[in-house]
C-alpha cells in the first residue's frame, strides 16, 4: 500500500505492482475457458493502471483478466487490493477466494493455509454496469477500468492486527484527550494463540493487555479510554500529527492521528472552537495520460497548486481518492470531504428503491469508514451528490446513511449535496446545507444567484433549518483553454468563467448564512462520451486548470480572492 510513511516493520509485506500478464474477455468466456488457473495468452501492463488509456481501448467497458507470479513462504496470506474498477473476482492457483463489487473502495482477502513456493493470483475485472451499480451508467466522468491502485500480499503470523481506529473525546479546552483504540484483531493460526497486545499514540502508551483468540478468529476489542495531556490540536496553520502504534507479538500496525474537533451550528463552523470559511475546490482523481491510476508525483502537484490557490479545503468528488493524497492533505493542514459514488443523474426512483442498491452503497460507507476514520483531515463525510432527494426513496436512504455515520464516523460533519434548495426534504439529516447550481451556466444568468440567497434563506426558516451554515459545493462555468473574448459575456471563453466566479465568489463570502465554497472544478476531467450536458471534446471543461494543470483566468481570478478572503 502505498502511504506517506510505512505501515508495517514486524509485518512481512510484498508489492504485487509492476508487471502483469492482461487478457481482455470482450465475450465474457474467460470463466469457461479456464482463465482463473491461468492466462493462455496475453500481454504484459503495469499495475496499478486503467486500460482505457492504452490505443484501442478507450471505450472497452466489458470483462478483463490479470495475472502475476509470486513466491511466498506460505502460511495465511492478506491480500489487500486498494482499488479495482469495478467488480473484482479473485483466484489463487486456481481457486476463488474472493470477490468485491466497488470502483473506488479498498479490501482484502485474507486466504489460510497457503504452500510454500510460487503462486499464481489471478483477477478477473468487470467494468460493466447495470440497473445495481455504483455509480450508474450515467456519470459526469470517465469510467475507467481495470487495477488502478495498488495490489500487496501480507503474511499474517499469530495474532494480527487488521485495523486500528483510535477514538477520542476532547476536554472542553481542547487541551487534552481521552483516548481509546477500537482493534478488530485475528489469530492466523490454525490453533488457539495468545498476545500480548500494546497500542501507542506519540510517546503515550494507552493499552497494553494478553489477548487469546481460537484458531481463525476475528474479534474487534474496544479499549479503555486513557487520558492525554497538553496534547497539540491538528489544524490548518498547525497539522500536528501523533504516530499510533499497534502491536503484538508477531505482527504490528502503524498509522496516524490528529486531533482536532468540528462542529457545526449556530450560522457557523467551528474548528478547534474557532469559525472558519471553507475555500475548496472539487477534485477529480484523473488525468487523461493515467486515468484513475493516479501517481504520487501528480498528487504533489495538484495539492501544490490548491495551496497557491489558498484553499484550505477539497472536495473529493465523487468517491473516496487515494489514502495516499489523503496522507499528504494531513500533512499539509488542508480539510477533506470524503464521499461514496452515488452521484445523482443516473439514479432514478426505481433504483433508489432497490434495497440491493441500498445496501451496496451502505457497504461502500463502510469501507470508506474502516479505511479512512484516523485521517484528520477529513471533517465531512458525503452520502450522496445530487439524487433527486423530493423521490421518495431518498428520505429513507438518507436517514440510513446518516445514522450509521453518526454511530461509526467519529467526528465529522454529515452532508449531501442538492441540487433542488427550494425541494429539498432530507435537510434534517445534514450538520450542514450543501448546495450545487450553475446559474450563469446551464440556466439564468449571474443576477439569479442573488435571489436564490433571498429564496434560500425563507425556506431554511421555513422548514426549520434556520442555523445551519450553508456551503455552496458546487457552481462554475466551461471553459476551453486558450479561448479568449474582449467582449463580455463569450461563453466558453476564459474571461466569461472568470467573470461568473468572481460573481459568485464575492456574494457568498458577504452572506451571512454562507461558510464555504467548492468550485466546480479544479482542473478539466474527461467524461462519459454518451452524457448529454453539452461536454465539449468529451471533456467537463469547467476546470480552473486543463487536464494537465495549465492555468485558465479563472485560476487567478480565484486565486486572488481566496488569498484576499484569507486575510479578513
Amino acid at each position: 500500500m502505498r502511504r506517506t510513511f510505512n505501515e508495517h516493520i514486524i509485518r512481512r509485506v510484498s508489492d504485487l505492482c509492476g508487471s502483469w500478464r492482461f487478457l481482455t474477455d470482450p465475450e465474457d468466456k474467460g470463466d469457461k475457458l479456464g482463465y482463473a488457473n491461468g492466462l493462455p495468452e496475453g500481454e504484459m501492463v503495469s499495475v496499478p493502471s486503467v486500460w482505457n488509456t492504452d490505443l484501442g481501448r478507450l471505450n472497452y467497458n466489458g470483462c478483463a483478466w490479470y495475472e502475476k507470479t509470486f513466491y511466498s513462504e506460505g502460511g495465511t496470506l492478506l491480500f489487500d487490493f486498494e482499488s479495482v474498477m469495478t467488480k473484482a473476482d479473485v483466484y489463487l492457483d486456481g481457486e476463488h477466494v474472493g470477490e468485491h463489487y466497488g470502483a473506488f473502495s479498498e479490501f482484502d482477502i485474507i486466504v489460510k493455509d497457503v504452500k510454500s513456493g510460487f503462486h499464481t493470483l489471478v483477477v478477473r475485472v468487470d467494468s460493466r454496469v447495470n440497473e445495481k451499480s455504483i455509480p450508474q451508467e450515467r456519470v459526469d466522468w470517465f469510467n475507467y477500468g481495470g487495477i488502478a491502485r495498488d495490489v500487496s500480499v501480507h503474511s499474517l503470523e499469530g495474532i494480527s492486527i487488521l485495523t486500528n481506529h483510535i477514538k477520542y473525546t476532547l476536554s472542553e479546552d481542547l487541551s487534552s484527550a481521552d483516548a481509546c483504540s477500537e482493534l478488530e484483531l485475528f489469530n492466523a493460526k490454525g490453533e488457539k494463540c495468545s498476545s500480548r497486545v500494546v497500542v501507542a499514540i506519540g510517546e503515550t502508551e494507552i493499552y497494553s493487555a494478553n489477548v487469546e483468540l481460537e484458531a481463525y478468529e476475528t474479534k474487534t476489542i474496544l479499549t479503555p479510554s486513557v487520558k492525554m495531556k497538553d496534547i497539540s490540536l491538528w489544524d490548518v496553520d498547525s497539522p500536528v500529527l501523533y504516530s499510533v502504534i499497534a502491536n503484538t507479538d508477531t505482527d504490528d500496525l502503524i498509522d496516524r492521528i490528529g486531533f482536532r474537533h468540528i462542529v457545526a451550528g449556530n450560522n457557523q463552523i467551528l474548528l478547534n472552537g474557532k469559525p472558519i470559511e471553507i475555500r475548496g475546490v472539487n477534485r477529480h482523481e484523473e488525468h487523461p495520460d493515467w486515468g484513475f491510476a493516479f501517481p504520487a508525483h501528480l498528487m504533489k502537484k495538484d495539492i501544490d497548486l490548491i495551496c497557491d490557490l489558498g484553499c484550505n479545503s477539497v472536495r473529493g468528488s465523487h468517491y473516496p481518492q487515494s489514502r495516499l493524497f489523503v496522507d499528504m492533505l494531513d500533512e499539509r493542514g488542508i480539510l477533506f470531504w470524503s464521499e461514496i459514488p452515488i452521484w445523482g443523474g443516473g439514479f432514478n426512483e426505481k433504483t433508489l428503491s432497490d434495497n440491493d442498491v441500498v445496501e451496496r452503497g451502505l457497504e461502500m460507507h463502510r469501507e470508506m469508514v474502516k479505511y479512512y476514520y484516523n485521517h484528520p483531515s477529513i471533517i465531512i463525510w458525503g452520502m450522496h451528490n445530487e439524487v433527486w432527494t423530493p423521490y421518495a426513496p431518498v428520505y429513507n436512504i438518507t436517514k440510513k446513511y446518516s445514522e450509521f455515520l453518526r454511530a461509526n464516523g467519529g467526528n465529522r460533519l454529515i452532508t449531501h449535496a442538492t441540487l433542488c434548495p427550494l425541494e429539498e426534504t432530507t435537510y434534517e439529516f445534514d450538520d450542514i446545507i450543501c448546495i450545487n447550481l450553475y446559474h450563469g451556466w446551464y440556466y439564468g444568468d449571474m443576477s439569479a444567484w442573488d435571489k436564490l440567497m433571498v429564496d434560500l434563506k425563507a425556506y431554511m426558516e421555513k422548514t426549520g433549518q434556520t442555523g445551519k451554515p450553508v456551503i455552496m459545493s458546487e457552481f462554475g462555468a466551461g471553459a476551453l483553454a486558450g479561448y479568449h473574448q474582449h467582449f463580455d459575456n463569450v461563453r466558453w471563453s476564459e474571461e466569461f468563467q472568470a467573470d461568473l466566479l468572481e460573481y459568485c465568489l464575492e456574494l457568498f463570502h458577504k452572506t451571512d448564512y454562507i461558510h464555504g465554497f467548492y468550485i466546480w472544478q479544479f482542473c478539466n476531467i474527461r467524461t462519459y462520451h454518451k452524457i448529454d450536458l453539452n461536454r465539449v471534446r468529451c471533456f467537463n471543461n469547467k476546470g480552473i486548470l486543463d487536464e494537465y494543470r495549465n492555468p485558465k483566468a479563472g485560476y487567478f481570478a480565484v486565486r486572488r480572492l481566496y488569498q484576499k478572503f484569507a486575510k479578513e
